[in-house]
């Protein structure tokens, strides 16, 4: 196979380009996937080139390649690392990496998550009990609550009240300024708000930092033995009897803290968007929650991820020149697979845009074109907690709650690097219901 130069994309200047992604990123992806094909390239100011991968072949290609030729971490680390730091998972490569994976992976264990549910179930209760009735409110914030409730309680074993309560306030007044899609742009340009510690944002994660370093000590100090994440993160030891530092320890709770609950709480609120504009799949639902069966909740659950992905791309970074089919990529180019245009090929989803769980009874999702976490040694680690996590919540509101939306069908908006619902996927809940969830 004879290689050639980059994918063909679109010629307009990089800050053009980066401006109507930040604005428009599934429109942007459409257009250039019927203009140029599968693969694509377009430019950003700094970053160079993006090689945009919606084709499952070459994202097998991709997901397979050695982990010192394309590099994960820096292409997270121009937009991540400013928060989440240098040590978390997000932004780390090679053996460091997988260190840091390794010591976290049993947090995740499924028998683990089992002891979760119980906290799960009871804060969705709890939120419940706290919705308004008969007028229309944004399902996408409780969902946010419902989800930092369960990080702060599984994480630190903290409940929303005094020390937990004001660690939620900050992390949430923290998250809704970094949030801001527009704040992107700043950092792709090289520029970081955190180092000018007059602004709020800097203020706030100064504050954030002091708490988590004070919980940490106050952890290392009692030698707890819980069941938090905490613990067992004081507890886990590499090949070499050596535990994680205190910064990095940091960095991978502000990693769980934000992304963890966000991603979760948004796709919740993508869920409840899709099914109460599927009425018959929401009946369906229901009927099979009732009967004791969960096929079909993890069917709406795939389906939801595959719609509706909370991020369109992940990254890869190219650190020695690199063949990806018939294109010979420089060093410093990034290779983006996309999420969403894997999850919209009609060869792989018939009908793609229509939401259907059906399609998934009796199927195991494709890892080439099924990818809302990511793939190969990168996928998300948080990729079970986040599913068995949306099972509990459903388990619990769709049996008990009778919710109608409000506006019709949500858009997709920018919400940081997460494609949020419009309105926050805003609803109503009927009196009735609620006096059934009361009784």
């Amino acid at each position: 196979m004879t290689a050639t130069a980059l994918p063909d994309g679109p010629r307009a200047p990089s800050i053009v380009q980066i401006t109507r992604w930040i604005a428009q990123p599934l429109q942007m992806l459409e257009a250039c996937k019927r203009r140029y094909g599968s693969v694509f390239t377009f430019a950003a100011p700094r970053e160079g080139k993006f090689v945009i991968v919606g084709d499952p072949e070459l994202v097998k290609q991709v997901f397979r390649a050695p982990p010192d030729v394309l590099l994960a971490g820096v292409g997270n680390a121009t937009l991540l690392e400013p928060l989440f730091g240098k040590h978390s998972m997000l932004t780390l490569d090679g053996p460091e990496h997988l260190r840091q994976r390794k010591l976290l992976t049993p947090s995740f264990h499924g028998e683990r998550m089992q002891k979760y549910a119980t906290v799960m179930r009871e804060i969705t209760e709890a939120s419940i009990a706290s919705w308004p009735v008969g007028e229309p409110f944004a399902l996408h914030a409780y969902m946010q609550s419902i989800t930092l409730d369960v990080i702060l309680k599984t994480v630190f074993g903290l409940d929303s009240t005094d020390r937990g309560g004001k660690l939620r306030a900050a992390l949430v007044e923290l998250l809704e300024i970094a949030t801001n899609p527009w704040l992107m742009l700043p950092g792709i340009l090289g520029v970081d708000p955190f180092k000018y510690p007059w602004l709020k944002i800097a203020k706030l994660k100064r504050s954030v930092d002091e708490q988590l370093y004070a919980l940490i000590a106050e952890a290392r100090q009692s030698g707890a033995r819980g069941d938090d994440v905490l613990s067992m993160m004081l507890a886990a030891r590499d090949e070499a009897g050596e535990g994680m530092t205190d910064v990095e320890i940091r960095d991978e709770l502000v990693t769980l803290l934000l992304a963890g609950h966000e991603t979760t709480a948004t796709s919740l609120a993508w869920t409840f968007d899709l099914l109460l504009s599927n009425r018959h799949t929401l009946d369906k639902l229901k009927a099979d929650l009732a009967a004791g069966r969960d096929e079909y909740l993890d069917a709406v659950i795939r389906e939801t991820l595959r719609c509706r992905p909370i991020v369109p791309l992940v990254g890869r970074v190219v650190a020695k020149p690199y063949q990806l089919g018939r294109y010979l990529l420089p060093v410093g180019t990034r290779i983006a697979p996309s999420i969403y245009l894997l999850g919209h090929r009609a060869d792989a989803y018939p009908d793609p845009d229509r939401f259907n769980p059906d399609r998934w009874i009796g199927v195991k999702p494709d890892p080439y074109t099924w990818l809302p976490f990511g793939g190969g040694i990168r996928r998300c680690i948080g990729m079970a907690f986040a599913q068995f996590e949306m099972r509990i919540v459903l388990q619990t509101i769709v049996p008990r709650m009778q919710l109608a939306l409000v506006d019709g069908p949500a858009k997709v908006v920018r919400r940081g690097i997460t494609l949020a619902p419009s309105g926050g996927t805003r609803v109503v809940a009927t009196r009735a219901a609620r006096a059934a969830s009361a009784a």
